[in-house]
């Protein structure tokens, strides 16, 4: 997180706390970093690019699936599974159609993904919902920590818990891991994120714990759900599986993966607290450690403070009460922010909190915006290359359908416990491309279910199978918006969150394939 009231910082390297210049470790060698994170991105691009060289262009035809969920009746447009054809050339045969380097009339060519993955999507979801989400909320953030209220509140919690520091991470994970399962808590995340890294920070760990604890922790929640209304509830109605069923199963489940997080998490926090450079992102998380205050005795805590504390709270509730009872999501949730913004401002000035007046006030919403520019570049880049395989539209012939009908028909031929563990692969490796939880599922559904039944898998462990590879790879895939997000705030580069996660990524899979494979044995339906 960028300490939204300080002067914006246009290069890390210039600070020479770059995560991504090479750097002296304690012995003095110098060792090499990852690569930037929008270098990974690029090249990942350029891959996708190269794929539409070689794979031929399909589409499906769609319809529309009903089902119930809390006794309303839901449609949603998914495809036909029957309904594949290539696109095909003049020749008749199945059509190659290779991105071109450059593209007018707001096409997509391969120089075009940046600006074309910024601004596509909607306000309701990525990329363009998200990046203006995460400038709205950096903006309100930053006039809350022009306040300094965070920084005063965060000494006086820890001198007031010492000695029980190291309950924040299972309580902190085990509400965000909730909040995931129970109305799939994603982007919320981000905002939380501003919030809880300097308290991490302080307690001696790190930007990495703050990440696992708020983000990762609600995507276990959100791929181990029993109840989540964006990937459970959708994926068994499109199924045709009575929706939220299995649910004793899978709050078993949830449990288990989300303990196995916690713990995960404790044993880095612990060595960190220990080993401070051992931190992956020790270098970035100077930035924070610069902007510490002192101690408890020089820290404010007034009226002012509690007003703007109070406001934070009941914006939390706000969004809750929204999400949970009107299915609220970005535009509206960014809109909650920024009411949260204006208040905090006017309790501010009146108060008189570090100085403010209204001028301060709208200098530090800009500047808490400004902290947001590099992930919402990244956001927006990521976005780009699903532009690159065509999109994610299923009746639009594109390179993306074609990999997905292609898994179809190896899954159709594989032993039966090997199929359902292959459904669980795909599912892992289709969320690069389609990250969205419902949209995964409205493109993969239909036909998994079907195949599920040809190769004697339950569609109950189809849908298993579906939720596990959709939730957990969010945690890892650099074309998530909300992880990308929370990184960006937290400041963590990707390549150095990639060196950290990925055995705990490893980890996931194999108990999920234990768990997917467990189930088919049992006749999980």
């Amino acid at each position: 997180m960028n300490s939204p009231h300080q002067e914006p910082v246009t290069s890390d390297s210039s600070q020479g706390n770059s995560p991504q210049a090479q750097s002296t470790n304690l012995t003095g060698n110098t060792t090499k970093q990852m690569p930037d994170t929008l270098v990974i991105i690029f090249f990942v691009a350029l891959a996708a690019a190269l794929l539409t060289y070689i794979i031929p262009i399909g589409s499906f035809s769609t319809l529309d699936a009903h089902y119930v969920i809390d006794g309303a009746e839901k449609t949603r447009t998914v495809i036909d599974p029957n309904s594949f054809q290539y696109a095909l050339d003049d020749a008749g045969e199945p059509k190659v159609e290779p991105i071109s380097l450059f593209e007018g009339h707001g096409e997509v060519g391969f120089f075009n993904f940046a600006f074309e993955g910024m601004v596509s999507g909607s306000k309701w979801g990525s990329a363009i919902g998200v990046i203006m989400f995460m400038l709205v909320i950096g903006g309100s953030f930053g006039v809350v920590m022009a306040t300094g209220t965070i920084d005063n509140g965060i000494l006086r919690l820890i001198d007031k818990t010492q000695g029980n520091e190291k309950l924040f991470i299972p309580v902190i994970f085990s509400l965000f891991s909730l909040g995931g399962a129970v109305f799939g808590m994603g982007e919320e995340a981000i905002a939380f994120a501003i919030i809880i890294c300097p308290l991490m920070i302080r307690l001696g760990y790190d930007s990495i714990c703050t990440v696992m604890v708020t983000y990762v922790a609600t995507q276990i929640g959100f791929a181990s759900s029993w109840m989540n209304p964006f990937s459970v509830a959708i994926a068994q109605g499109i199924a045709g599986v009575p929706v939220l069923s299995g649910a004793g199963v899978r709050a078993i489940m949830w449990l288990g993966f989300t303990l196995i997080g916690i713990a995960f998490t404790m044993r880095y926090a612990s060595k960190i607290q220990q080993t401070p450079t051992a931190s992956f992102s020790y270098e970035s998380d100077q930035f924070f450690r610069d902007n510490q205050q002192g101690h408890v005795k020089d820290s404010r805590f007034n009226l002012g403070d509690i007003l703007v504390l109070l406001t934070i709270v009941g914006t939390i509730a706000w969004v809750i009460w929204g999400v949970i009872a009107h299915a609220w999501f970005i535009p509206e949730i960014a809109s909650q922010f920024f009411t949260m913004g204006i208040i905090v401002g006017v309790i501010g000035v009146v108060f008189n909190l570090n100085g403010l007046n209204m001028n301060k006030v709208a200098v530090s919403f800009k500047h808490g915006a400004g902290t947001m520019l590099e992930p919402a570049v990244l956001v927006g880049c990521a976005s780009g290359i699903l532009l690159l395989l065509g999109g994610a539209g299923a009746a639009e012939p594109s390179v993306l359908n074609t990999i997905l009908h292609s898994a179809g028909n190896v899954i159709g031929q594989l032993p039966t416990a090997l199929s359902a563990w292959f459904m669980l692969l795909f599912q892992s490796v289709f969320n690069f491309f389609v990250t969205s939880g419902s949209g995964q599922a409205a493109l993969t559904m239909p036909l998994m279910a079907p195949l599920a039944d040809l190769v004697g898998v339950t569609r109950q462990v189809a849908v298993l199978a579906f939720q596990l590879g959709d939730g957990f790879t969010n945690v890892l895939v650099p074309t998530s918006a909300s992880l990308m997000a929370t990184l960006g705030v937290c400041r963590v580069d990707w390549g150095n969150w990639f060196k950290f996660i990925w055995r705990f990524m490893v980890g996931l899979f194999v108990l999920s394939s234990m768990t997917v494979v467990a189930a088919h044995y049992f006749g999980f339906s």
